[in-house]
């Protein structure tokens, strides 16, 4: 095997209390296999070394894929948990540290409820950032200054990367790969194991969540309400009944509790229907359009890949469960 003269680009993971130990050991496993193939080339590796707080508040390296050799991370890596993002005050010096870091020229990035961390710096604020799609709301409840966009796997914003759900730290490390290593060695890496390197996003994955706990008793009746009858005509008079509210009044609650405009919402419940009907059932498209509330398939195709950036039979393609067997 060839081994690379250039120098060994070290990127650092941030352990925290119960974080996903899953993407740890796999993020690692996969930058040994993107060196190996890296050193094939004449390239450099990949040095990965791992860091933890400790009681007086600084870090230290717990693992090292290069131990004894002096450096710095030109990247640190925070990752998400399966018990959700942790509070402010968990986050504190974690933040502090990374601060710190990005101020010294280090890349950061956050998987999943890793970026909840990584906003506590303060360093997102005004910039896009993903992070699990079922975390999302809360995300927006803690840093409404924050741009968040959960529909995309990864968004890489050059000194700030962050991906989204759990799994979503493949696509991180190819991401990174590409950046440290090139976009050969990324491909040969995705090839060797089985990542598709390109084209995923979140919102292939992501079901509708509505808002509920938004405290608006007149909009939750409706939410109530829309959950059995979305798969037929409706007009906003008629919602807007149901809550006993003016038109006018009525569109800006409902835009205030839930985050969107009815018909925005309604074209959710529908699409998540729809998206039922694709994977356990085999009637054609223009069926469960037509199941679903629409009379016009061709709308309702353009409705489905406006809000998960498929076509349904692209859909039913990748996720049916007669597809699959």
């Amino acid at each position: 095997m060839a081994e690379g003269t250039a120098e060994a680009p070290e990127v650092g993971l941030v352990l925290y209390r119960d974080c996903q130990t899953a993407m740890v050991h796999g993020i690692t496993d996969l930058f040994a296999v993107a060196t190996y193939f890296s050193r094939q080339h004449g390239g450099p590796s990949l040095r990965v070394s791992h860091w933890c707080l400790n009681e007086d508040g600084s870090f230290s390296r717990v693992y090292d894929t290069d131990p004894g050799r002096p450096g710095q991370p030109r990247m640190l890596i925070v990752p998400g948990r399966l018990t959700g993002p942790a509070g402010l005050e968990e986050a504190a010096p974690y933040a502090r540290w990374l601060l710190d870091r990005h101020g010294q020229g280090v890349t950061l990035a956050a998987t999943c409820g890793g970026t909840f961390i990584l906003a506590a710096t303060g360093l997102l604020a005004g910039r896009a950032a993903t992070t699990h799609w079922q975390f999302a709301e809360d995300f927006r409840c803690r840093f409404p200054e924050v741009q968040m966009e959960p529909d995309r796997m990864v968004i890489d914003d050059g000194d700030i990367v962050t991906a989204g759900g759990l799994m979503a730290w493949t696509d991180l490390g190819m991401r990174i790969v590409d950046r440290l290593l090139g976009p050969s060695v990324m491909l040969e890496t995705g090839k060797f194991l089985l990542i598709d390197p390109t084209g995923r996003e979140q919102r292939h994955y992501a079901s509708f969540v509505p808002r509920l706990t938004h405290g608006d008793e007149a909009i939750l009746k409706v939410q109530h309400w829309l959950q059995e009858r979305a798969v037929r005509a409706i007009s906003i008079r008629e919602i807007a009944s149901q809550a006993r509210l003016e038109e006018r009044t009525f569109l800006r609650r409902f835009k205030a509790a839930t985050g969107m405009k009815p018909i925005e919402y309604v074209q959710h419940l529908r699409i998540g229907k729809a998206r039922e009907l694709l994977e356990f059932t085999r009637r054609s498209v223009d069926q469960i359009a037509w199941e679903v509330g629409y009379e016009d398939a061709a709308s309702f195709r353009r409705v489905f890949n406006r809000i998960l950036g498929l076509s349904p039979g692209e859909y039913r393609q990748k996720f049916a469960a007669f597809a699959a067997a």
